[in-house]
């Protein structure tokens, strides 16, 4: 099991903590069983704030970590991209030049392009069939948003 992370240890997070707030073995103030009412509801929503924004953080800094590693991923596919386009370019150039051979270079030229422009039919025909089937409203939660909505409707005196 994982402990969760706290910015700048368990030692920062306790000391962030102000007394009497009960949490992390912190103690000061009256005990819980001694405060009020007023008292115990005050220190709930000061450590259900306190939770909540050491939650965003948490979440902030995993994002950020997954976003640098994200942002390399990317990085190292336009660099593959690129690379990729290169190869064709120059395999296609040595194509024309080998047709060259048998044929004048204009014609070798040609057959060359014509090559790569059905390639790039075919690949725009399959894409064009793909975005057309994607469907952007999300049903399931459309479904059970209507469910919920029903379900207060039922919960209403």
């Amino acid at each position: 099991m994982t402990t969760p992370y706290t910015a700048g240890g368990e030692e920062a997070q306790a000391s962030r903590m102000p007394s009497g707030s009960g949490v992390s073995g912190v103690s000061g103030g009256a005990s819980y069983d001694d405060a009020s009412l007023g008292e115990l509801v005050s220190r709930l929503t000061g450590d259900m704030g306190r939770l909540t924004r050491q939650e965003l953080a948490l979440a902030k800094a995993e994002l950020r970590a997954e976003a640098k590693q994200a942002g390399k991923g990317a990085g190292l596919f336009g660099g593959a991209a690129l690379a990729g386009w290169m190869l064709a370019l120059f395999l296609s150039l040595t194509v024309m030049w080998a047709l060259g051979e048998a044929m004048h270079l204009a014609w070798a030229a040609l057959i060359v392009a014509v090559v790569w422009g059905v390639v790039a039919a075919v690949l725009a025909r399959s894409g064009r069939n793909e975005l057309r089937e994607v469907n952007p409203k999300p049903e399931q939660t459309v479904e059970t948003l209507k469910e919920d909505a029903q379900w207060l409707k039922t919960r209403k005196p």
